[in-house]
């Protein structure tokens, strides 16, 4: 199974000291291995929101492309 982060670090590790691996990080991501194969993925926050942001706009995309194309209809504001 192939990395996806440029740094790692064990669980033991992580578990000693869990700011100073966010902190030598600065800023990537690091892999989380068990028994030398990544378990899991520590991302900064930002990253995270990033994804999260992308992920609804992929969403998003999915409901809109359907609906390209229709004829819209004219609603008055007053009617809401």
């Amino acid at each position: 199974m192939p990395l996806l982060a440029p740094q790692c670090v064990s669980i033991s590790d992580l578990k000693k000291n869990p700011s100073a691996v966010v902190e030598a990080a600065e800023g990537f991501p690091v892999a989380i291995l068990s028994r030398n194969r990544p378990a899991a993925y520590l991302i900064p926050a930002d990253a995270w929101e990033a994804i999260m942001d992308r992920l609804e706009d992929v969403e998003l995309v999915e409901i809109v492309r359907p609906r390209e194309g229709q004829e819209g209809i004219e609603v008055s504001i007053d009617d809401l």
